[in-house]
């Protein structure tokens, strides 16, 4: 391999690469993060670090890189993911990495192969010092983060770092807490009965109906009575729901989809939202279908207060990112990376070429800082 001519030359390299989470539609059959992965590797091997790489899921691979150092340090984490959303209806070539207007379009362009550049940029121009720094400097190239965050469990696992970096286009702020995000599956269940005779069935609609109205007048209201200092409070939205097999049966089942926004220190809000919902209809269960964790870390930690010397603010965010799945395993861990989440899984995704080469420009202060 060849290393990269310059910051946006590693940029649009990473691009070209697809990437795509295969979870849901993937809008093209070049899916997975072995390629990445393998490219990762070589780049990396280049900057002088020692490599692995650890399948998560046959043939979607962590990339596990190492510095050596001196003597038994903190371990420091740089930890972008390396899939991406589906390409489905975009308006750019979502590989082509095509530089426009002092932009660079591209699926990942902004989430997060322009915060994964610019944090390798920053690892690449400081590759001879980073073995006398203050901190033994890991980089965790994670797959999935855009489905089921296993990536991020397994290098959390292992226990691979002290402290962790997360990239995602943040304009640069540094995320210390963020909320969760909680998708719920509601199912009533009835007795089935031809629609001339209903009073021989029970109606699993109607029973939804008295969940729906029970989420919307005691639920909601009672979580917008929960408050935090940053995010706010949480919030409770129902987007699917589906019952009924023809129009002529009384149905016997009926399901809600809903998705709740956590703040930190819910842990006790599931079972209490079961019991309501059973209150407000006998026949309902409640089943969990994919949970993202909410997340906080001090703004009193070390290495957070020596980016906000550099000029990045802390923050909270709306959406959730492997952040949180380190925390949960008590690894203090941030999001921040040059770009706006504005941009992220657009048409026409892109990151500003300046926002890069500053997010790149701060990451090589931070590690200067480091210095012993």
């Amino acid at each position: 391999m060849t290393a990269p001519e310059s910051l946006v030359d590693l940029t649009r390299q990473l691009v070209a690469i697809p990437s795509v989470n295969p979870a849901g539609e993937p809008g093209t059959d070049q899916t997975g993060e072995g390629a990445i992965a393998n490219f990762l590797a070589d780049f990396l091997k280049l900057a002088g670090a020692e490599v692995e790489l650890s399948d998560v899921l046959p043939g979607r691979p962590n990339v596990i890189a190492r510095w050596p150092t001196v003597g038994k340090k903190p371990r420091l984490a740089f930890a972008p993911h390396t899939d991406t959303v589906g390409v489905g209806g975009m308006t750019v070539d979502p590989f082509g990495g095509e530089i426009r207007a002092g932009r660079i379009h591209g699926r990942g362009a902004s989430d997060t192969k322009g915060p994964m550049a610019a944090q390798l940029w920053a690892l690449w121009e400081m590759r001879d010092e980073l073995a006398r720094l203050s901190h033994e400097i890991i980089f965790l190239g994670l797959m999935d983060e855009e489905a089921g965050q296993t990536g991020a469990a397994a290098a959390a696992n292992s226990g691979l770092a002290d402290f962790v970096i997360v990239a995602e286009p943040t304009n640069m702020t540094v995320v210390h807490t963020h909320k969760g995000s909680l998708w719920l599956e509601i199912t009533t269940h009835g007795i089935a009965a031809h629609s001339s005779r209903p009073e021989l069935g029970r109606n699993a609609i109607y029973e939804m109906a008295r969940v729906v109205q029970a989420i919307e007048t005691q639920i909601a209201p009672a979580l917008a009575l929960r408050s935090d200092p940053v995010l706010g409070s949480p919030t409770i939205s129902a987007g699917v729901i589906r019952g009924g097999q023809k129009t002529n049966v009384v149905p016997d089942f009926c399901r809600l989809e809903v998705d709740i926004r956590t703040i930190p220190g819910m842990d006790d809000f599931l079972p209490a939202f079961a019991r309501e919902i059973e209150k407000a209809a006998p026949s309902a269960t409640v089943s969990v279908g994919k949970e993202a964790l909410a997340f906080h870390t001090g703004v009193d930690h070390p290495l957070i207060v020596k980016l906000g010397k550099l000029g990045c603010a802390p923050a909270g965010a709306p959406w959730f990112c492997d952040a949180a799945v380190f925390a949960a395993a008590g690894i203090p861990s941030i999001a921040i990376g040059p770009g706006s989440i504005q941009q992220a899984h657009t048409a026409d995704e892109f990151i500003e070429i300046a926002e890069l080469e500053r997010g790149a420009a701060v990451f090589r202060e931070f590690l200067v800082g480091l210095r012993t």
